[in-house]
C-alpha cells in the first residue's frame, strides 16, 4: 500500500516544517488530496496514526480537504469536471482530455504549538 509511503512523505514535510519554524507540537494536519491523486483517503488515515505514533504528531487530529477532478478538452476546449483520469469529455464526448486539477496530495496547514 503506498499510503504508508505517502504519510511517511507527510511526516517528514512535518518535522522538516517543525526545525525551521520551532514548533514542537502539531495538534492538527490538513491534507488536501484531489480525487484524481490515486491516494485511498481511508488506507491513508490508517497510516497516519501508524506513522505518526511518537512523533511530535502523535495524537494529532486529521483533516483531509478533498478537491474535484477537472481536465481540459482538447477537441472542445473547454475545461470540464472529471471523476477519473482518461473520462470522456461530458460536454463532447471525447476522449482527449488532459487532467488538470485534482491531481494534489499536499500539506495545506498546520495547527502547532
Amino acid at each position: 500500500m503506498h499510503e504508508m509511503s505517502l504519510a511517511d512523505g507527510v511526516r517528514q514535510v512535518i518535522e522538516d516544517s517543525a526545525k525551521a519554524n520551532g514548533f514542537t507540537r502539531v495538534k492538527t494536519v490538513w491534507l488536501e488530496i484531489g480525487a484524481l491523486a490515486g491516494v485511498e483517503v481511508e488506507a491513508l488515515r490508517f497510516c497516519f496514526d501508524a506513522v505518526f505514533k511518537d512523533t511530535l504528531a502523535d495524537g494529532a487530529r486529521l483533516e483531509i480537504v478533498e478537491t474535484p477532478g477537472e481536465g481540459w478538452c482538447q477537441a472542445c476546449g473547454k475545461t470540464v469536471a472529471i471523476e477519473q483520469r482518461y473520462d470522456a469529455c461530458p460536454l463532447c464526448d471525447g476522449y482527449q482530455v488532459q487532467a488538470t486539477g485534482g491531481l494534489e496530495l499536499k500539506v495545506k496547514e498546520l495547527e502547532v504549538e
